[in-house]
């Protein structure tokens, strides 16, 4: 009998450790995954097109629905060179309502940005917009593998609520 007290007392320790380790991995995924996104929101600020790049996984995986045309960037490439155009100006990008849950090496999220600006050919912008994001853990690094920009439409109207409020 005294022998199974201990069995199980073992049992329940490993038990714990190994919750406690789990608990301890996904506070830090959560932690990494949050600095990825300040990072982000920083390089857009700073307009820098190569820390912008570099939250996202490089070569042809990347999938991207932006809120602008076309309907779907495939590849890093294809997404620098729309990023290269939305930081051709003056740009203020706040970001806010990040919320994230990490599987594994997996990972969803959410957030809403609100951009000011004015784009290459001197036309100004204020929207606001929500993106969906998927990310990766690709040699203990964290990316994002595939995005989703948006904004709410007045289906009676088409017209698109660049204000997006809640």
């Amino acid at each position: 009998m005294k022998g199974v007290r201990s069995g199980v007392a073992a049992l329940a320790g490993g038990v714990a450790l190994c919750l406690a380790t789990f608990a301890h991995a996904k506070h830090d995924d959560l932690a990494q995954i949050k600095a990825l996104e300040d990072a982000l929101e920083k390089a857009v600020n700073a307009r820098d097109l190569d820390a912008v790049m570099s939250a996202y996984v490089a070569g042809d995986s990347l999938f991207v629905f932006d809120v602008v045309p076309p309907r779907q960037y495939v590849g890093a490439a294809a997404y620098r060179a729309d990023w290269k155009g939305f930081l051709a100006g003056p740009i203020s990008y706040r970001t806010s309502d990040l919320v994230v849950e990490t599987h594994g090496t997996i990972a969803f999220g959410h957030k809403i940005f609100h951009a000011v600006g004015t784009d290459g050919d001197g036309h100004a912008y204020d929207f606001t917009a929500r993106v969906t994001d998927v990310y990766r853990k690709i040699d203990d690094k964290w990316l994002i593998v595939q995005e989703h920009v948006s904004v709410p439409v007045d289906v009676s109207t088409g017209k698109a609520d660049l204000a997006s409020k809640p």
